[in-house]
């Protein structure tokens, strides 16, 4: 059989697998050679350079990867204190002591005979003063005729101890030992206080001497009333465990500073104790020691707040104010012509809106000072000048 010539179709078929042969052995020359070309390059550059510059080894320094955990803050949930914690007990928990009380009890048996009896009750003090002098509240010592105060600590010194003075509006009182060397807590500055900072209780609740929690001020400006004619104001929240025994004891900063004297607690609830501001209390005991007592002023009424819906429910002349329930006779307000049933809208022009805004007004005059009192009586406005008074002790 002949074999005839390849036709064009072939011809252009064969031309066209060679032409991709040879691409493809040109693609596998530029892979091979070309780096290597460059790399004798670079070579080449590098020796070209002067004497004087810097090394292959000098041009590469080797920085470490951070990993991403060394970028990141880290925050921890515990609070932070100036100096440690263990550090602040041990400087102040000395000069925070316990403080056992006697008082007599009246009772009756079975055929309503009355009988006394003693009955002991413990509390906690704070030495503030080194001459012994000992902040505490006056629920603790009230009614007391033996007190005895017992520094913490391995041999547990006792003291007797004799009352100062005592306010039952603040809750404050004063106790003195006589002692040398003792030692002494330093009061801070409540002012400054704010919501969120670090608070330390510490004292001996339920006689467990120098017991120690931790929290954080809860609150500020808080209002609690103990007992009739005891109503704390300006008062500290916090969410440091108080537990009975502490009352007296030291609300601490975290620099170990005094910022409250622990008085009481809600019954029932978890975490919600209060404290006196230590301002307050400085105050107070600087009069006590100086006075024995505290001297307020004295207006002598017994009134409820004025508000818009009780003002409409009966009829009243001003929607804000005070209304006077009672005038004690013989008081300043008696004296000048304050009746029950007048309402009081201001004094010495400043607005009264309610019976908390009357007892602070009142609070910061002078017990001897003349105000003057503006209300409305039966729809006709008064003005009546009230020359105030020292408040009784009882």
């Amino acid at each position: 059989m002949r074999l005839g010539r390849p036709s064009q179709k072939q011809m252009a078929l064969v031309f066209l697998a060679l032409f991709f042969i040879f691409v493809l052995i040109g693609g596998g020359l530029v892979i091979f050679v070309f780096p290597t070309l460059s790399s004798n390059s670079n070579l080449t550059s590098l020796k070209e350079q002067p004497s004087n510059m810097p090394s292959t080894e000098e041009l590469v320094e080797v920085q470490p990867v951070p990993k991403a955990e060394e970028n990141l803050e880290v925050r921890s949930e515990h609070p932070t204190f100036e100096i440690g914690l263990a550090d602040i007990i041990e400087r102040v928990g000395p000069a925070v002591v316990k403080i056992t009380t006697i008082r007599e009890r009246v009772g009756y048996d079975f055929f309503l005979r009355q009988f006394k009896q003693e009955v002991s009750g413990e509390g906690s003090g704070v030495i503030f003063d080194e001459r012994g002098y000992i902040l505490t509240n006056n629920h603790v010592i009230e009614g007391a005729h033996s007190i005895k105060v017992t520094l913490p600590g391995h041999e547990e010194q006792e003291y007797s101890g004799v009352l100062v003075g005592g306010d039952s509006v603040t809750d404050i009182a004063v106790i003195k030992i006589e002692g040398q060397g003792l030692p002494v807590a330093r009061l801070g500055d409540s002012a400054s206080l704010r919501v969120g900072d670090v608070a330390i209780a510490i004292g001996n609740p339920y006689g467990l001497s120098n017991s120690v929690s931790v929290g954080v001020i809860s609150a500020l400006g808080r209002s609690l009333s103990l007992q009739e004619g005891t109503e704390l104001t300006d008062i500290i929240q916090t969410d440091a465990a108080i537990n009975p025994g502490n009352s007296g004891g030291a609300l601490l900063d975290r620099q170990g500073k005094v910022i409250g004297i622990n008085t009481a607690i809600i019954s029932g609830a978890q975490g919600i104790g209060f404290a006196i501001p230590s301002n307050n209390a400085k105050d107070i005991a600087l009069e006590l020691i100086e006075n024995g007592r505290i001297i307020r002023p004295w207006l002598g009424i017994y009134g409820d707040t004025i508000t818009p819906a009780i003002a409409k429910e009966y009829r009243l002349d001003v929607e804000r104010g005070v209304f006077v329930l009672r005038v004690v006779i013989d008081s300043p307000a008696h004296k000048a012509g304050l009746r029950g049933e007048d309402q009081i809208s201001a004094i010495d022009g400043e607005p009264i809106k309610s019976m908390e805004d009357l007892i602070n007004v009142i609070s910061k005059k002078a017990p001897s000072q003349v105000v003057v009192i503006t209300g409305f009586r039966n729809g006709s406005s008064f003005e009546l000048t009230v020359q105030l008074e020292p408040k009784p002790e009882e």
